[in-house]
């Protein structure tokens, strides 16, 4: 994965987490912010942290933001 590879964090399910999608591939369910950052240092951007991933403009959040968990 690359910083240009575009990042998708759907809307909260009835439980609370967000899957997320980096190209075509779903990485997991993140339940934080913080479960986001590992999902793409798993994916190759080991040097991003939580502020990268609550300002980046490559993060698609559907259904609301970096503080909306609960569906």
């Amino acid at each position: 994965m690359t910083s240009a590879t575009p990042v998708i964090v759907y809307p909260p399910d009835a439980l609370g987490g967000r899957r997320v999608r980096v190209g075509g591939a779903i990485l997991g369910r993140a339940a934080s912010v913080r479960d986001v950052v590992a999902f793409l240092q798993e994916a190759g951007l080991q040097d991003w942290g939580e502020m990268d991933v609550v300002r980046s403009s490559l993060i698609d959040w559907r259904g609301g933001g970096p503080d909306v968990w609960e569906g």
